[in-house]
Parts: C-alpha cells; structure tokens; sequence
C-alpha cells in the first residue's frame, strides 16, 4: 500500500457522482442514520466491480459491445428512475421534512443498484487496481483484493461525511419550501446528467 494509492484512490472518492448525490439526497430527507444506511449501500455495491474486474469479468464488457450496452442501458434507467423519484411529490428520494420513513433496507438496496448498474465502474477497478500490483507478483490477486478493500473503506468514510454534512444541513432546508422545491429539481437534474452522460459513454 503506497501513499500514491492513497491519495489517488480518496481523489476519486470525493469526486461526485451517483453514490454521492445518492448519500445527500437521503441525509437532506431522512437524517444522518439512513444516510450511514445510504453509504453502506453504495461501497457494498463496489463489491460486483471489484470481483469483475479480479475475475476479468471487467474485460468481457469491454470487449463485448452488447454486454456493455446492457449493463449501461439498465443503469441509464436506474439513474432516470432516481430523477423520476426526486420530482415525484413522495417520491422515493423526495427532500421534505413530512417524507414517510423508507426502510433502512430500501435504502441500502438502492446503494448496491447505483453502482451494480454502473458498468464504468467495472472497468475502472479494471484499469485502476492493476497499475498498484507489483509486475511479476505472486499474491497479485490478494494485494488487489487489500487494494480494493481499503477503496470500499475511503468510500464508506467519507459518503457518511457528506451524509453528516447534509443531515446537519437538513434542518435549514425543510422549514424552506422554495429551498426544498429547488434542491429536488437540483437532484433530479443531476441524476438526469448522470443518465445521459453514461448513455453516451463507450466501453
């Protein structure tokens, strides 16, 4: 483990994307505990990826144009089911303060399903683990598994970061309508923006 590894591997993990915008949503809705659920949810769901790409799974959808366009297709309509649900009046990511309890499993499903449904994420453990194993090792697969081990947990630590942050900020923001009217279309577009963009994407 370097601290090249380290640094580069938090550098991705900050970076917004499904799973990040998945944590706020429900810490701005339902609180600092059903976003730990929501963070728990999206770095189980690192796991498929990461046994793809160990198992060269990964490959198969890079070289199969048909597989990727599947899994991306499925993911597309994942990320625009998110938007759908954040418009929705009660949707199921709806940011009010009268929103009904969602079960914590719910939650954690919808986690695994952002990123099951991510073939990107795949390849990029695919391209991404390697470049940190030894030429030549013998234990290649259990350095990429540690390797892989320590991502899931910089994902885990700071999804409940950004869940604490917007938890804390959810008191602020439900006593205001027009501000829950806006941040439920900010969602929903950014979840759209994410559908199109992984629509548009090329294995």
């Amino acid at each position: 483990m370097t601290l090249e590894y380290l640094l580069t591997a938090l550098v991705v993990v900050l970076l917004p994307g499904p799973g990040v915008l998945y944590t706020l949503a429900i810490g701005l809705s339902r609180g600092w505990r059903a976003s730990v659920l929501a963070a728990f949810g999206c770095t189980l769901g690192i796991v498929p990826s990461v046994a793809a790409s160990i198992a060269g799974l990964a490959a198969l959808l890079h070289t199969s144009a048909l597989a990727f366009q599947i899994v991306k297709y499925l993911g597309v309509a994942y990320l625009l089911y998110m938007a759908w649900g954040l418009l929705r009046q009660g949707g199921a990511l709806d940011v009010s303060g009268d929103v009904a309890r969602r079960s914590g499993v719910k939650v954690v499903i919808g986690g695994i399903l952002l990123n099951i449904l991510n073939p990107k994420l795949s390849l990029f453990f695919l391209a991404f683990l390697p470049q940190f194993v030894p030429a030549g090792a013998t234990d290649a697969t259990a350095q990429m598994l540690s390797l892989a081990g320590v991502f899931m947990l910089l994902t885990f630590i700071v999804f409940v970061g950004y869940g604490a942050f917007a938890a804390a900020a959810r008191r602020h923001v439900i006593s205001k309508p027009a501000v829950m009217r806006w941040m439920r279309r900010g969602f929903a577009g950014a979840f759209a923006a994410l559908g199109v963009r992984l629509a548009t994407a090329e294995a």
